[in-house]
């Protein structure tokens, strides 16, 4: 295993490198995104507070770049595990479809049911501005990769 992370070293250090660009994309939403639910959900029983005011065009840009951020460096990671032209091309239509499907139910949501179902707010917003994807994706493609 050893000798593998040796002879792979450039791939090591690029996957590291884009975890740990993932990791700044967290440490620094505040800065980087506006958001005014990453205060809103950590407030002690937000589900008795009213939603904040949102300029919904600003929230959806701002939830959609950080959404192709994660996905653009989740992809990159991907390719440097993988380094196969299939999984990308499948990954990244996956990354679409799933972040159009979010989008609108997060919006959805919000509109129709803001203030009586926060719990599926909180929990669609999740997946837009976490990568959880690359978490289903690198054991499922290692899967794939280890059964053909």
């Amino acid at each position: 295993m050893l000798k593998n992370i040796l002879k792979n070293k450039k791939r090591v250090f690029g996957i590291l490198f884009l975890v740990f660009l993932l990791a700044g994309l967290r440490a620094f939403e505040e800065t980087l995104f506006y958001d005014p639910f990453l205060r809103y959900f950590k407030t002690p029983n937000f589900n008795n507070i009213p939603l904040p005011k949102l300029r919904m065009v600003t929230l959806f840009f701002s939830l959609g770049f950080r959404y192709y951020l994660n996905s653009m460096i989740s992809l990159g990671i991907l390719w440097l595990l993988f380094k196969e032209g299939k999984i990308i091309k499948f990954s990244v239509l996956l990354y679409a479809f799933f972040g159009t499907i979010l989008m609108i139910s997060f919006f959805f949501v919000l509109v129709k049911f803001g203030s009586t179902n926060k719990m599926n707010l909180f929990y669609i917003r999740r997946f837009i501005i976490q990568p959880i994807f690359l978490i289903l994706f690198v054991p499922a493609f290692y899967y794939q990769e280890k059964t053909k």
